[in-house]
């Protein structure tokens, strides 16, 4: 993927998979992070894409922050998850054989971004993170997810994410027709879980054979 010279690959080459992930990685984290986390899921069908958010960060603020606050950055990034996937489709990928899966804001920028950009995915898998905007923030999103299977895991409480924006984000992606589980881990830190890390082996694992 030379036009995109920010994402580290691995696992399969595009054109040879059986699906694509997609992986976002958290504030201070970084690409080869989440590469780290694609060789603990291991699915080695897939091929993985994880894109670098510039000075390690996707928006400056918290997710909880008036939208205005944390732009154009959050704009930029979002624009950049859609190059990636958008890539993707035009090289024949189907969005159904497009999985994403996010941790921390991470997570927050994967679910905001499949719900202004609604379509059928092979999965959505949001790790510690929700929707983006201040409490009472409209969530009129157009369009449908089509059955995609998401997967919503967090720690509660957590010092970043109420688990009620997890609850909210699970609400709206039901509306939108997305097929939702979501599972609250009492007292775990800011981190990933081994049983995050099966359920999304998983929901990979299904979609591979699908």
């Amino acid at each position: 993927m030379s036009e995109l010279p920010s994402v580290i690959t691995a696992g399969r080459a595009v054109d040879d998979a059986d699906a694509v992930l997609v992986l976002l990685h958290g504030r201070g984290g970084s690409a080869q992070d989440m590469i780290g986390l694609f060789d603990e899921i291991d699915v080695p069908q897939l091929a993985a894409l994880a894109p670098q958010a510039p000075g390690h960060t996707w928006y400056p603020q918290s997710f909880l922050a008036p939208i205005e606050s944390n732009q154009p950055y959050l704009d930029n990034s979002l624009r950049t998850v859609a190059e990636v996937v958008n890539d993707l489709i035009g090289r024949g990928i189907s969005a159904d054989r497009i999985a994403l899966l996010g941790f921390s804001q991470g997570a927050c920028l994967c679910t905001e971004f499949c719900a202004r950009h609604p379509r059928r995915y092979g999965a959505i898998i949001a790790l510690t993170g929700g929707l983006i905007g201040p409490p009472g923030a409209p969530r009129k999103y157009p369009g449908s997810l089509d059955a995609t299977p998401v997967f919503l895991g967090s720690s509660d409480p957590d010092p970043h994410v109420p688990f009620s924006r997890v609850q909210e984000t699970r609400d709206v992606f039901t509306a939108m027709g997305a097929t939702v589980e979501l599972r609250r881990y009492p007292g775990m830190q800011h981190t990933i879980n081994e049983e995050e890390i099966l359920i999304a082996r998983q929901m990979l694992q299904r979609l591979i054979k699908t």
